[in-house]
């Protein structure tokens, strides 16, 4: 296995995260006479799609520009001189959620690279399933990596390819390019952005006067005042320049199946996704999980903070109950508060939730939560509601069980540290210490989405780590597979 696969898997295996992550969000701006700025708002407004790390590159016509740094958005472009020196009226930038490795600078993105054609830039939402296989390919013919991202396979895609423009090297190497994701780049005099040909990952077209944006969600434009245009369709890439804005399709004819999990959790409730309304659908399907599963003589709802009270507030509304924020999250505990000791670290979920006794206390409560991956956290939350004076803890979960891992851009555990992969649904209910436990059904869910539920590729939504069923050949871990049986074989 390669270094790159091992760390991959190892990352998977040892991080510890008790909910899932979405990898990067991605922001790009041409014609705009302080886009840096205006790349440094859009990545402000996508903090929550990575926070480990973020980049801007810049171009001013002559020089290109680039500042990385580990940390928040806030934390690297927070000085005026910061952004004074990213000079230029086209900008890229990333917010980066590792999934491979280390959180090394190398793998800070937007990547960039002296090109024959000239100055390149890329950065990237999501993951190729076959990275490594085109990896070890590049190293053979003498390509020399200088990151563990998979992101820089597209680099080295681009600088091997003899096309006569950048977008059509660019072109070359998405239809080489398995998996699912979203890019933004930059050459010279040039945006350019692209989706996956089953456009698993969102990005969406913007515009404010004459200045073009792309960005992974709409909340983005908002922040800088730009009205959403559309998003790009799945396998389609944009080119923008001063000649205007082109759209090409490298890729033709395949089934739309965008990620399902942007609506649960990972999109702000702020964005439009897919022509949808995030919060709208997510009220929906907490209202589709109220019919499905009621509770007897309930009193009210409570959501787990954040990502559980729009579904909540719908499963309130259908069942005619309460809401209540009977748990209060802390904002300002930042995911790298280090618990010192291992006496107090059973403490860890009251360092950002606490329990609103008042409105807890004598109650039959349904906590509403929009998934559960290891259990640990979701036990803690139903014992800290007990221990306010909850009678019953009845938890809902606005997803069906989540038994596989995603490879295409969500960092999940592996699927054997997945608590649904190996226990019912009983199972779970007593781990977590619940009274009761039921998760909205796969045709429940797509009901609240105003989806149909079909069989095959007919279906519009990749749902691979509730059903198993990839979309996108998952080509390095069959071949890793592959490569294991044939030496156990030998």
């Amino acid at each position: 296995m390669s270094n790159f696969l091992q760390e991959f898997e190892d990352e998977r295996k040892t991080s510890g995260r008790k909910k899932l992550g979405e990898k990067c969000g991605v922001f790009g701006v041409y014609g705009h006479p302080e886009a840096s700025t205006m790349v440094a708002l859009g990545l402000h407004a996508l903090q929550h799609r990575g926070q480990e790390a973020s980049g801007i590159v810049s171009y001013d016509g002559d020089n290109f520009y680039s500042k990385r740094a580990l940390g928040l958005v806030d934390q690297t472009f927070n000085q005026k001189d910061v952004i004074d020196r990213l000079k230029g009226y086209l900008a890229v930038g990333h917010n980066r959620y590792a999934t491979t490795g280390e959180t090394l600078y190398r793998n800070i993105q937007p990547l960039y690279a002296d090109l024959a054609l000239g100055g390149f830039a890329l950065g990237q939402n999501g993951n190729l399933t076959n990275a490594r296989t085109i990896r070890q390919e590049l190293v053979e013919h003498g390509a020399l990596f200088q990151s563990t991202t998979d992101t820089e396979v597209f680099i080295h895609l681009v600088a091997a390819s003899r096309k006569p423009t950048i977008h059509e090297r660019l072109a070359e190497a998405m239809q080489q390019a398995e998996g699912g994701y979203s890019i933004v780049a930059c050459a010279e005099d040039t945006l350019i952005g692209a989706r996956d040909k089953h456009g698993i990952r969102p990005l969406a077209l913007g515009k404010l006067n004459d200045s073009w944006f792309l960005a992974s969600e709409t909340c983005a434009f908002d922040i800088i005042s730009a009205e959403f245009v559309r998003e790009i369709e799945p396998g389609e890439m944009v080119v923008i320049n001063k000649n205007g804005i082109k759209s090409y399709f490298p890729h033709k004819g395949n089934p739309k199946r965008f990620c399902i999990f942007e609506y649960i959790y990972f999109a702000r409730p702020d964005s439009f996704m897919e022509n949808r309304s995030v919060y709208e659908m997510r009220k929906a399907i907490g209202a589709e999980l109220a019919k499905e599963s009621p509770v007897e003589n309930a009193d009210l709802v409570v959501p787990v903070p954040d990502s559980g009270i729009p579904s909540a507030i719908g499963y309130a509304e259908a069942a005619k109950l309460p809401f209540e924020l009977g748990i209060i999250r802390n904002h300002y505990v930042g995911r790298t508060f280090i618990e010192p000791t291992d006496q107090i670290r059973h403490l860890g979920v009251k360092l950002k939730h606490n329990a609103n006794r008042a409105y807890l206390e004598d109650k039959i409560v349904i906590l509403v939560d929009d998934s559960i991956v290891r259990g640990t956290t979701s036990r803690k939350i139903v014992d800290m509601v007990r221990q306010a004076g909850a009678k019953e803890v009845h938890v809902r979960i606005s997803s069906p069980p989540t038994k596989h891992s995603c490879f295409y851009g969500i960092d999940t555990p592996s699927s054997e540290e997945l608590l649904a992969n190996s226990h019912d649904v009983d199972e779970i209910c007593k781990i977590i210490h619940a009274d009761s436990l039921a998760y909205v059904t796969t045709d429940g869910l797509y009901k609240a989405l105003g989806e149909v539920k079909r069989n095959g590729e007919d279906r519009k939504f990749c749902d691979a780590c509730f059903t198993g069923d990839y979309p996108v050949r998952l080509t390095d871990l069959l071949d890793q597979k592959m490569s294991k049986r044939v030496t156990e074989l030998g």
